[in-house]
């Protein structure tokens, strides 16, 4: 993968696909910049080098229609306040008032293209739209490792039409930190998964079992192991049609020699409710009707025990449904645990990422992904296509 280090961008149009897609609130305000702060870096490389910088990005799911509510325009304005110095604004993303706009750039200008997603052939990756985009630049830099996982118009299309085309620095670090994670670990390496469904992280446990020494598994997908090794999970949220799926993972993990820890004991609620009763109850005993949302006080200990002694660290998914107070504590105790650990950690994106920063560890931890869906896409064994076009 060719950096955007190999390749001399002074003074030239240097379009760079970065990930904008940030909170906003009614006022148009952004409520989390942090999108934004993770790409200062690299845009204040090209500026010491007189780049002419295009900025492009999406924000949100605007359906190929133009919505005001979905501009860049606030980003705009916010990376304007961030770089203390005018950002320009394109009010579309291709056209000829665009190309004007790039052909008047000067050297050490910035100027932001409006929303990618505005025209369905972004998504569905046009190749028309890609040339389009292309003939904007003189070099290519993605450095969005959110979308890479997506064969889209600006991920995939444009570096098969620009000049040059390399991976940016928050890309580089994002691919580096999963090899030095999964691919070349200090041992042993604790991959610890939660989240909802077994079936959104499948071909990832069924990959990480290639690797790791010790597979932790929390959040509402542990009632469905947990259902698969025979155990009455009630009313719990499970999936009666991975049953086998998760036999067969468990049976497999044995074989391998990894160890596999399920929940010995949970939190339970008689609702999925903020206010609902709850009960510390064994895996075995969850009262009639009742749900599990978090895992159990004893099993949080055994897991940061586990945790402990680990070399490497892979977080995916929250422990249970921590956005509520009463069913935030397992994941708080493996949080602190991946924090006071002296192992590699890192934390993948998404709702992992919300966990750790609302556990207040996330300046504790080794890395925090910036994409959640293309974290899983590696832990699945996958290669990025937006990766993959640049190498």
């Amino acid at each position: 993968m060719k950096s955007v280090r190999d390749i001399d961008v002074t003074s030239k149009r240097v379009f760079v696909r970065v990930d904008y897609n940030v909170p906003i609130d009614e006022n148009a305000n952004i409520t989390d910049d942090n999108r934004i702060l993770a790409t200062l870096d690299l845009i204040y490389y090209l500026l010491e080098r007189n780049a002419k910088i295009i900025l492009a990005s999406h924000m949100g799911r605007p359906d190929g229609k133009r919505n005001p509510k979905l501009s860049l325009a606030p980003v705009c304005k916010r990376l304007s306040q961030i770089l203390e110095s005018p950002v320009l604004f394109a009010d579309n993303c291709i056209g000829d008032k665009v190309s004007k706009m790039v052909s008047q750039l000067d050297n050490g200008q910035i100027l932001m293209l409006e929303n990618l997603r505005f025209y369905n052939d972004e998504k569905e990756n046009n190749e028309v739209f890609a040339k389009k985009l292309a003939g904007l630049c003189d070099v290519y830099v993605n450095n969005a490792f959110a979308v890479s996982h997506r064969d889209q118009a600006s991920v995939t299309g444009i570096p098969r039409f620009a000049p040059e085309s390399a991976a940016g620095f928050l890309l580089e670090k994002e691919v580096q930190s999963y090899y030095d994670s999964v691919e070349n670990p200090k041992r042993p390496l604790v991959a610890v998964i939660g989240g909802a469904k077994v079936s959104s992280k499948l071909a990832a446990l069924e990959n990480m079992l290639k690797s790791v020494d010790k597979l932790i598994i929390g959040g509402a997908m542990a009632n469905t192991f947990l259902k698969s090794q025979g155990f009455d999970t009630k009313g719990s949220i499970i999936e009666e049609d991975l049953l086998q799926t998760a036999a067969g993972i468990v049976k497999k993990a044995k074989e391998k020699g990894v160890d596999f820890l399920l929940p010995r004991d949970l939190v339970c609620a008689e609702k999925f409710d903020k206010d609902a009763r709850i009960k510390e109850v064994l895996a075995d005993q969850i009262p009639d009707h009742w749900m599990a949302l978090d895992i159990g006080p004893k099993t949080a200990l055994t897991y940061a025990t586990v945790i402990k002694d680990a070399g490497t660290i892979v977080w995916n998914g929250p422990m249970g449904v921590f956005e509520m107070e009463k069913f935030i504590s397992g994941t708080k105790v493996v949080a602190d645990a991946i924090a006071d650990s002296s192992a590699f950690s890192i934390v993948g994106g998404g709702d992992t990422g919300l966990a750790a920063k609302k556990c207040n560890v996330a300046d504790k931890v080794s890395y925090i992904s910036t994409g959640g869906g293309a974290f899983l896409h590696l832990m699945e064994g996958k290669k990025l296509p937006g990766v993959a076009v640049l190498e």
